[in-house]
Order: C-alpha cells, then sequence, then structure tokens
C-alpha cells in the first residue's frame, strides 16, 4: 500500500448484485464470479489488483526482494514494519488460506485472530469485493517465497496494546462491502468502488483525530510524520477537480502530469508505482468520480490584503529571487510551459491555507514521476542549499501573491520547521 497514505492512518493498529470486478486488459469482461476464469486469467488479474493497490510500496524496501516486507513506516505513534507477504509458509503467508486473507482484507484480522494495525488501511480494503480479494490471494500466493522473519513494530504504549486497538476499532472501523449508488451509472460506481477502496485515497486526504481516525473522506489533511499536505478533493479552492476537463484527469493520473498540474512528493510514487499500471477504462471511472465530488462553489473568506512595509519588502526579494531563479522555467508572467514546467499563476496548490507543500518543493525540489506516458520527466532542483529561510519564505511569499493568486505570506519560521523533515 502507499507508504505516504499508510502512514497517516492510526498505528494502533457480499455487496449488491452490481460486480466491479478489476482487470488488467479493459477488452476483458467481468465474469460472474472468479472461479469462471482460468488460473493464468485468475494470477494476472491479482497482480493487476496488486499494482492498483500499491502493495509493493509498503511491503518491499528499497533493493529488497518484492513483497518480503520490512519496510519501516513512520507514524505519530512509533514505527510500523511491513510484514512478509510472499509465500514462504513460515515467514510469509504461505500458509494463509482465502479465507485467511479475506479476514485480513475486510476485517483487518490476521490468521491467528490478532487485530491488525490500520497502518494496513483495512479500513478502506474493507469495500474491496470477495471475488477480487480471492484473485488478490491467489496472485500472493503465486510470489516466490522468501524467508524473512517479520521485525516487530516499535509503538509506544499504550497504542502497542490489543485492548487499544479493539477500542480504536468501536470508535472508527466498521466492516463492509462497497454498496453502489443505483442513482449513479455504473462507470461512477466503478471510479467510487476504486477510490474509496483498493485506492485508499482518504487514507491521506483526510484529517486525522489525535487517535488517528478520520471519517473516510476526501476533505484534505497534513500527512502525518511527513510533513506534507493532502490537498481537498472536495473543494476546487484545493485539489477538487470539478472545473477540470475529464481528459485532463485522466492524464495526470495515468503519466503525473497534465496541462493544469503536476503530481509532486507522495503522489508521484502512487503515479509511479501505481495508477499508471491501470487500464484506461478504470481510470478513466476514476476520473469521473473525482470530477462529481466537489459541491456547489463556496465563497471563499477574504483575508484583508497585507500593505505593511515589511510585506511589501518580502514580495520585493521573492520578484527578485523568481527572476533570478525561476523565471526561466515558469515564465515572468508564471504561466509556465505546461506539461514539463507547470503553470504557477491560478495554480490552486500554491494557494491552499497550508503553504507546506510549496516550502518543501522549494526547498528540496522534487520530480514528476517516471512513466510511460512521461518516460523523461522534467524536475525542479532543490534551493533549500542556496537559499536561506527567509529568502525561501520570500519566493513562496512571492508566488503565493501574483498573477491572480492570493494567499497569506509565508515566515522564516515556517520555512524552518520543514528543513529537517525527511524526504520519505
Amino acid at each position: 500500500m502507499k507508504k505516504w497514505m499508510i502512514a497517516a492512518g492510526l498505528v494502533l493498529i457480499a455487496g449488491g448484485s452490481a460486480k466491479f470486478l478489476l482487470y488488467p486488459d479493459d477488452d476483458i469482461g467481468p465474469p460472474a464470479v472468479a472461479s469462471t476464469l482460468s488460473q493464468q486469467q485468475l494470477l494476472a488479474r491479482g497482480a493487476y489488483l496488486a499494482k492498483a493497490g500499491d502493495c509493493m510500496a509498503c511491503h518491499t524496501t528499497r533493493g529488497g526482494v518484492p513483497y518480503a516486507g520490512g519496510r519501516a513506516l513512520q507514524t505519530p505513534f512509533g514505527k510500523v514494519l511491513s510484514p512478509n507477504i510472499t509465500a514462504d509458509k513460515e515467514t510469509g503467508i504461505g500458509s494463509w488460506t482465502a479465507d485467511d486473507f479475506w479476514r485480513a482484507i475486510h476485517n483487518g484480522k490476521s490468521k491467528d485472530g490478532r487485530l491488525l494495525y490500520p497502518a494496513f488501511p483495512y479500513t478502506s480494503y474493507t469495500k474491496v469485493q470477495r471475488e477480487d480479494s480471492d484473485a488478490l490471494y491467489a496472485y500472493f500466493q503465486s510470489v516466490p517465497p522468501h524467508k524473512q522473519a517479520n521485525a516487530p513494530h516499535a509503538l509506544r504504549f499504550p497504542y502497542n496494546q490489543q485492548l487499544a486497538l479493539a477500542a480504536w476499532r468501536a470508535l472508527y472501523f466498521k466492516p463492509g462491502v462497497y454498496q453502489p449508488l443505483t442513482s449513479q451509472s455504473m462507470e461512477w460506481n466503478r471510479g467510487a468502488y476504486l477510490v474509496q477502496g483498493l485506492g485508499h485515497c482518504s487514507a491521506c486526504h483526510s484529517s486525522r483525530t489525535t487517535l488517528g481516525g478520520s471519517d473516510d473522506g476526501l476533505s484534505g489533511g497534513l500527512i502525518p510524520v511527513l510533513g506534507w499536505y493532502a490537498p481537498s478533493l472536495t473543494s476546487d479552492a484545493e485539489a477538487g477537480l470539478g472545473d477540470w476537463d475529464t481528459a485532463h484527469i485522466v492524464e495526470l493520473l495515468q503519466t503525473g502530469v497534465s496541462p493544469r498540474a503536476t503530481v509532486f512528493g507522495p503522489m508521484a510514487e502512487v503515479v509511479r508505482q501505481s495508477l499508471q499500471h491501470m487500464g484506461s477504462t478504470d481510470v478513466q471511472a476514476m476520473a469521473v468520480y473525482l470530477k462529481s465530488l466537489p459541491g456547489p462553489a463556496q465563497p471563499s473568506k477574504k483575508v484583508p490584503r497585507d500593505t505593511s512595509e515589511q510585506f511589501r519588502q518580502q514580495l520585493a526579494l521573492g520578484a527578485k529571487l523568481y527572476e533570478a531563479q525561476c523565471a526561466s522555467c515558469h515564465q515572468a508572467d508564471g504561466k509556465g510551459v505546461p506539461p514539463g514546467y507547470p503553470p504557477l499563476a491560478g495554480n490552486r496548490a500554491l494557494t491552499t491555507d497550508s503553504a507546506v507543500n510549496a516550502i518543501r518543493l522549494v526547498l528540496n525540489g522534487g520530480f514528476a514521476p517516471g512513466t510511460s506516458g512521461n518516460p523523461r520527466p522534467y524536475g525542479m532542483p532543490p534551493f533549500g542549499p542556496v537559499m536561506d529561510d527567509a529568502e525561501v519564505a520570500a519566493v513562496v511569499t512571492y508566488l503565493r501573491a501574483s498573477w491572480g493568486n492570493d494567499a497569506p505570506a509565508v515566515s522564516a519560521l515556517e520555512v524552518n520547521k520543514y528543513r529537517s523533515v525527511p524526504l520519505e
């Protein structure tokens, strides 16, 4: 599962009649049940589903054996180590049955009955249909076994207690397969099934309580520990896609770039390791669903424009630095040269209440993901080594207040807060 998204979760650790089974080939029509597939087709479907869920991202260490686990997921409550899910019978899940696997996916319980930590986002996976769970199970049983014992988690008390986890589940978890809405189209329901289930988008794009619970919505929130802001997908003032062309949404999800925006940071990994491998029918369905989410536009809260001498000086410094360091790519008018150099004018990613993403991009730079549709992505160099905190703050403030953008200034103190945040 996406490591950026999983880290946002608390570390305490048959749907309706319509079917929304997922396929690697858009031309294959869904059979009634998984048992009608040949073994080869079942394994291909399971492999596709594993890509859709981005399972390798968390269950594989950098340079390690695929799915052998051991990747550390940093959370506010301690460190969670992902388990071995290869077909090894002693240290992996080779001895599990399809029912054991379904219990983990749907109910968040291991083979031995232990409650699983929702760093494994079963709060989303519970929506997955049994047929897709069985296909995933078949695929993981085909993954070459690798003997690698699971390392213990390093969670603080009381978050390492099963009793505390049971209490958390009573508050924040209710198992249930996705129920299609008869008022919506088949395509919309397919997209909802993907976004809410295997895609587990709410793991990042929702706010969290102090105990790590969420409403599984997509209203946006700061990803704990990782220090990135996952913007709201239900508000066109942030990352809502209500006024986008559907084709541009598909392009962004599959390639990481579009005429409207480019993905960086955590979302770049999601596109590279998961979304680019999905069939066009599924991505189109996700786009249709995501485009439908933003409600009626709400009047923005107008913040009185800062007219102080200090703000004018900060803007002047930002303009000077932008001209010297940024304008050659993003252009003097901020319109950029998309898709290689995204536009800054009217870019909602710059004007969210939280300026953390803009700060981190200026400090650390970033690359759009390398994908089959964008094999040689343009990158942005890091300016943290050559700019001090006040200069970074001035540039970000200039970006947030120019070409029609209208967002509050950023202070040097805010910039300094993110200099020491790990990149992953």
